[in-house]
């Protein structure tokens, strides 16, 4: 039987919010040997939104989908560098799609315990993209979902 937050999600996009829930996640790791994987959504649904609604035109999506998967992977290999500072390793994935459908689907993947989010962001530009996110992975999750406090994750990071 594995043990409890054995397998740990956390999703990352570039919020010091979603920073917080991977240091937090890191803490996790360092305390009860949790696997972590850290997932970067580029969220082409959106994308593909915008080019039926005809706010971008065909060249523009392509150009914003090749411009966030490269800040995907800066942020993931950011979290990785964070790990690495306390000792830990983890895993990362870039995926595309929805945010909530890839954040899911990897869930039952890796038969996760537990998906990480990040609090909510008061002044963020994408805020409503994702708190929308967040309630779907909430509701479509295989799985618990934690909701992390920045504050509490800073001190426990920082205390590792």
């Amino acid at each position: 039987m594995k043990g409890l937050l054995s397998r740990l999600i956390v999703v990352v996009n570039g919020s010091e919010s979603s920073i917080a829930a991977a240091k937090y996640a890191i803490c996790l790791k360092r305390e009860l040997g949790s696997e972590v994987t850290a997932v970067y959504v580029v969220d082409t649904a959106t994308i593909r939104q915008l080019l039926l609604s005809r706010i971008f035109v065909p060249e523009e999506s392509v150009d914003y989908e090749r411009s966030l998967e490269s800040t995907g992977k800066r942020y993931l290999g950011f979290i990785d560098e964070l790990a690495k500072a306390k000792r830990a390793h983890i895993s990362s994935e870039l995926r595309k799609g929805s945010i909530a459908g890839e954040v899911v689907r990897l869930a039952e993947e890796l038969r996760a315990d537990c998906i990480v989010v990040g609090g909510w962001e008061r002044d963020s530009a994408f805020k409503d993209v994702i708190q929308e996110a967040y309630r779907e992975i909430a509701k479509n999750a295989p799985c618990s979902v934690l909701v992390v406090r920045k504050e509490d994750a800073e001190r426990l990071y920082s205390a590792l």
